[in-house]
């Protein structure tokens, strides 16, 4: 009877697994694999560099602060002060946007949202197929739209680095209304496709490591974790055998 209800369990969990793997995968459909990694402290610098530069003039990261930023980024007080603070805030206060909430509605009708949780909300890929899915659409208030989040309020605020992209649109058929084919670069910016790909990468993975800055170590430590458990299971079946022999 244990062992019955043992295994309806077990069936259970499996499918509360596949249930949520599955809505996982299909919230994933369509996007850009950004290939973005929270180990590659390079990569974290150049991201940290891209937002600080391009998106905290109106986008916060409030349960962040700048001194974690240093220490976790290798980076000393002086270089994230000359570099990543662009307000009155100290090394140790929160990573608050430039521009005021107040101001932000006045001017916007909504004050731009933070991004402390984006990446673990949506995922890094996500941000990294957002970010290549803008196109001039002059029917939009602000001159630009997008593919993956139509009807988007923000600009393509790294359009200087992308260059300005163009929707071209699929031959519509009878009773079907023409939609986006394709983007195609109409004007090449500062950066190559390829260059723009890494910075958007590379910011990916900060607001990755932003969502959950204990990941690094987490990840660091999970190796030996496993060796460790690899090793007592190897020690606790030697125990087991020795304990066994007589009876077997």
């Amino acid at each position: 009877m244990i062992k019955h209800a043992m295994t309806k369990f077990g069936l259970i969990v499996l499918t509360a697994a596949l249930a949520v793997g599955t809505a996982y995968a299909e919230e994933g459909e369509g996007l850009l694999a950004s290939n973005s990694s929270v180990g590659n402290i390079a990569s974290l610098q150049r991201g940290a560099q891209t937002f600080f530069n391009y998106c905290s003039g109106c986008h916060s990261l409030k349960y962040m602060r700048y001194s974690r930023i240093a220490e976790d980024l290798n980076l000393s007080e002086e270089m994230v002060t000359k570099n990543l603070i662009f307000t009155d805030a100290k090394i140790g206060e929160p990573a608050m946007a430039t521009i005021k909430a107040k101001d932000a509605e006045n001017w916007f009708g909504k004050a731009p949202p933070d991004l402390s949780l984006e990446a673990r909300a949506k995922s890094p890929d996500w941000i990294y197929t957002y970010l290549k899915s803008f196109y001039v659409d002059p029917s939009r208030p602000v001159g630009w739209n997008n593919t993956l989040f139509p009807g988007a309020s923000m600009p393509n605020v790294l359009w200087e680095l992308q260059g300005v992209q163009t929707a071209e649109l699929a031959p519509a058929k009878p009773g079907e209304d023409a939609h986006i084919e394709k983007l195609v670069l109409s004007k090449p910016g500062k950066l190559s496709p390829q260059q723009y790909d890494e910075t958007i990468r590379d910011l990916s993975s900060f607001l990755q490591y932003v969502g959950e800055p204990a990941a690094m170590k987490r990840e660091a430590v999970g190796v030996w974790v496993v060796l460790f458990l690899a090793f007592f299971t190897f020690i606790a079946w030697l125990l087991k055998t020795e304990y066994w022999k007589d009876v077997h």
